[in-house]
């Protein structure tokens, strides 16, 4: 009999438990370690993360443009100023409606207020919060001298001036992803070892296609509430009922701050044309119809896009808006998403391996 004793079974699912909790440990080192870097760089990463999502919309585009025999990068320009053109044609048609009611909307502003500062006067809910004269005041009394706060402006325009680097370099580089994107996805491939070259691609393919998925849900999303709005709008007489329309469908496509902004003005607007009312009517409105997006909408129509159950795209939106707030929000369900599909991948068994000259080798162009 050999010196050696077998461990009995007990001791060895303990073992075998134990190396998965340090495997796990390790993941999620590396995953904080990337967090952090990340964070350090984000006027890099964030622009280059950003331009993946409309590059999924514009590249069938530029395909198109060259089909016709259209040299790449000016098809790749043409597809950038074509959703320049259609977003900037959106907001000119809306600049006359807007500037044609503003009038009429500043002189019932002032008597939506009166509505306001009377019924606070009532005293709702056995409330003594005076009018509106006297919240400014409570503001102001709360808020301090707001000279204290002056060195927070050099502050906001250094960040104004990093966002307009960040939208310059999300601009660049969506170019080159609709330009050049095969060629940057076959130039990842090449630096990974030969073997792994086919995993690595599929990975690539299968994350690009997920994001697809989901921005175009994401829109549809924002059209379902920019179009329920819009009609209760209507219904209910408010002014710039399409303008606000379109404003909720851009804000769609932010999750939270976007919503809730574009929401906020729908009221305003509201309760400025029809008085309390009529504002309190559209509070509510935007309310249920947002209630219904996030409850209903948002899991049914981007689970269903991304091939997720409703409750991991809520778990996913909840958990990215804890760690990154907006962007991780933003960004959480299609990077769950692609780790689902990369695990399906792995328990799949490996891809068909890739021909010889599918992949160019490092340094190539």
């Amino acid at each position: 009999m050999s010196d050696q004793q077998v461990p009995p079974p007990g001791a060895q699912r303990l073992w075998r438990v134990g190396r998965s909790a340090w495997a796990w440990l390790g993941i999620l080192g590396i995953a904080a370690v990337v967090l952090y870097v990340i964070s350090t760089v984000s006027l890099l990463v964030i622009p280059v993360v950003l331009a993946l999502f409309p590059a999924t919309l514009l590249r069938p585009v530029a395909d198109a443009l060259r089909k016709v025999n259209v040299p790449d990068a000016l098809a790749s320009l043409l597809a950038i100023l074509l959703a320049i053109g259609v977003i900037a044609g959106v907001i000119g048609a809306m600049v006359p409606l807007v500037a044609g009611q503003i009038p009429e909307l500043v002189e019932s502003a002032s008597e939506g207020v009166d509505e306001i500062e009377a019924w606070l006067d009532r005293e709702p809910f056995g409330l003594q919060v005076g009018g509106v004269a006297d919240l400014i005041e409570t503001a102001q009394e709360q808020l301090g001298d707001m000279g204290e706060y002056a060195g927070q402006a050099a502050e906001a325009a250094y960040a104004a001036f990093e966002a307009l680097i960040a939208f310059v370099l999300l601009f660049v580089v969506l170019f080159f992803y609709l330009k050049d994107g095969r060629r940057l996805r076959d130039g990842l491939v090449a630096t990974v070892p030969e073997r792994g070259r086919a995993r690595a691609r599929q990975v690539l393919d299968q994350a690009w296609d997920t994001l697809g998925s989901y921005f175009r849900g994401q829109l549809l999303v924002a059209f379902v509430d920019a179009v329920f709005i819009g009609i209760g709008l209507v219904i209910l007489g408010v002014p710039l009922a399409l303008p606000l329309a379109v404003l909720i469908f851009f804000g769609g496509l932010f999750p939270i701050v976007g919503a809730v902004t574009t929401g906020a003005l729908a009221v305003l607007v509201a309760l400025a044309d029809g008085g309390l009312t009529t504002g309190l009517i559209v509070l509510g409105l935007v309310l249920l119809v947002q209630q219904l997006e996030s409850n209903v909408l948002e899991p049914l129509i981007l689970g269903r896009a991304i091939h997720m159950h409703p409750l991991v795209v809520l778990l996913a939106i909840t958990a990215g808006a804890m760690l990154l707030g907006i962007l991780g929000a933003f960004l959480a369900v299609p990077v769950a998403a692609i780790v689902a599909r990369i695990l399906d991948d792995v328990r799949a068994g490996p891809p068909p391996p890739l021909p010889a000259d599918a992949v160019p080798a490092p340094g190539d162009n």
